[in-house]
């Protein structure tokens, strides 16, 4: 596969939270490198490594964007240029722990590139893949033109679409490990629930058994109280937007991170 979907990024008040809340639910590891995480914490499953930001004034909490690894980044701008010429793909600074550089769709959702021996490989991506037994599975987007999303994808990086049920007219596109669902933005969708914005909606994990992640998830909950999952289901808005979240074919159990990130999890079959 010429692209691999092996990047997130959440920005948060309380990035350090989310550093141990994603360790201790998903068994997620870090580099433990103090001097870099005092500016980000990175937390990978071997494949997928994601940056927990801390927020600035004047950016948004929450799922902020993901990240491509490609063989050649030159062919990707090559292509760029000659297909989609209204995309622009810039340098990034030198602190960033994944992005050499970054680009954005037709629908604007801007996504990180980066190439193996690039700079900017620092912490869990540089460490090389290891093996562990609950991952990433997938990560979702709403957008407007959910088709037009999945040709440039798929066009510009050789995903592989795969048709699964799903929310009318979405799209599951998978690097043979990670899966990028686009699903079509409709405000329809969020009748009795709180109108988001087109963008990133949730991520999703595959652990190896789901009574075993429930009862872990119990007694982290128990033993700390600030790891517990901020709940969905307040009222009558968060079970709407609960059952939009259920609609995705690739999770089984729902929650939310301490900061209100939304996850979905399931049973690894495989």
């Amino acid at each position: 596969m010429f692209g691999k979907l092996n990047h997130l990024a959440i920005t948060s008040d309380h990035y350090t939270l989310l550093g141990m809340f994603y360790r201790a639910m998903f068994g997620l590891k870090v580099s433990g490198d103090t001097a870099r995480e005092i500016g980000a914490i990175s937390v990978g499953d071997g494949y997928v490594g994601m940056t927990l930001i801390p927020r600035r004034g004047g950016r948004k909490a929450g799922l902020d964007h993901f990240g491509i690894e490609v063989e050649d980044l030159d062919k990707v701008r090559d292509k760029v240029a000659k297909k989609y010429p209204d995309i622009e793909i810039v340098k990034r600074p030198g602190n960033r722990p994944f992005a050499s550089y970054s680009a954005h769709d037709p629908a604007g959702n801007y996504f990180d590139l980066s190439q193996p021996g690039h700079e900017n490989r620092a912490e869990v991506y540089a460490k090389g893949e290891w093996k562990q037994e609950t991952t990433f599975s997938h990560f979702a987007i709403r957008a407007r033109e959910a088709e037009r999303l999945a040709d440039f994808y798929v066009d510009l990086f050789e995903l592989e679409a795969r048709n699964l049920p799903s929310e009318e007219g979405g799209y599951h596109l998978t690097d043979g490990r990670m899966t990028m669902a686009i699903v079509p933005w409709k405000i329809s969708s969020f009748n009795g629930a709180g109108i988001e914005q087109p963008g990133m909606d949730h991520i999703g994990f595959r652990v190896p058994d789901i009574n075993s992640f429930n009862a872990n998830l119990a007694m982290v909950t128990k033993t700390n109280i600030q790891l517990a999952p901020k709940p969905i289901t307040f009222d009558s808005e968060g079970e709407a937007r609960l059952a939009l979240l259920k609609k995705c074919p690739h999770g089984s159990v729902q929650l939310a991170d301490p900061d209100g990130t939304l996850i979905d999890v399931a049973e690894d079959h495989h």
